[in-house]
């Protein structure tokens, strides 16, 4: 397969994958986040995310290679989600509306109602509260980079093309003093940081998520997804005080957007 690279006449952002036969282009593009920055019609695209992990079909025939264990990449973005896309096994429920409309963890529902407003720089997480369910993404890239702001911190003007892993992890926050501290996966000070060990993990290939993509319009980057399938606590308190530290690099004050669960099986792999 051709690989055409365009360079682009200021930094390059996260590239937009352009299918045209056996040509991959890939030019440079308006930065992606977690809402799906870059598009492409889903009757050629490869397997997407988020799914239901308790059901492996899928029939889509895209392969690709599985991205190394997280230790053996490099972390290029952090950000989370209000109510998890995913769905699973300890995270059944649907909640919310619009683009903010996920699953929420068994048991006690969360009485708050998602609302814009505010993103809380500098003052904590923007709408979420106690009670929530939340959804991170920790991204890792093949690419040699430090971790940044979105998607964009994944790529390089030398590497367009990385293998991208993600470790999502479901929380429900919490004011326990025994819930688990977020600074402490988000820890540079070692020079690695890890996401708390997954639960009933499921293995497997899709895409990049967000509520910019729907089952129309498709996301196409290739990404292996390591889903935890059980809720744990998390400290309320810990992931504001992330959200309002000045050094965020990730610039990351508030939840982002959901994507539908994608139910299709043609745009579906099969989970082994």
């Amino acid at each position: 397969m051709a690989v055409i690279i365009r360079p682009p006449t200021k930094r390059l952002t996260v590239a937009s994958l352009l299918l045209s036969g056996a040509a991959l282009i890939i030019a440079a593009a308006a930065p992606a986040s977690a809402a799906g920055g870059n598009k492409i019609a889903c009757d050629i695209a490869g397997p997407q995310a988020p799914r239901d992990v308790t059901k492996i079909s899928g029939i889509n025939a895209i392969k690709f290679a599985k991205a190394p264990p997280a230790a053996k990449m490099n972390l290029c973005d952090i950000h989370f989600h209000r109510y998890a896309e995913h769905k699973a096994s300890g995270y059944t429920k649907l909640m919310g509306k619009g683009k903010h409309q996920g699953y929420v963890c068994n048991g006690k529902m969360p009485t708050a109602v998602y609302t814009e407003g505010g993103h809380g720089t500098g003052k904590g997480c923007g709408n979420i509260s106690t009670g929530d369910t939340i959804e991170v993404h920790w991204v890792y890239t093949s690419c040699d980079v430090k971790p940044g702001p979105t998607l964009a911190s994944c790529l390089s003007e030398g590497c367009t093309h990385p293998q991208l892993r993600v470790e999502a992890r479901v929380f429900r926050l919490s004011d326990d003093k025994m819930a688990g501290d977020f600074g402490k996966f988000t820890d540079f000070s070692s020079g690695k940081v890890s996401p708390p060990a997954a639960i009933k993990a499921v293995t497997y290939p899709g895409s990049t998520t967000g509520d910019g993509y729907n089952d129309g319009t498709c996301s196409p980057f290739k990404v292996t997804w390591n889903v935890s399938s059980e809720c744990t606590p998390l400290s309320t308190k810990s992931i504001n005080d992330w959200c309002g530290k000045t050094k965020n690099v990730f610039k990351e004050y508030h939840a982002h957007g959901v994507r539908k669960l994608v139910m299709d099986a043609k745009l579906l792999s099969a989970i082994k």
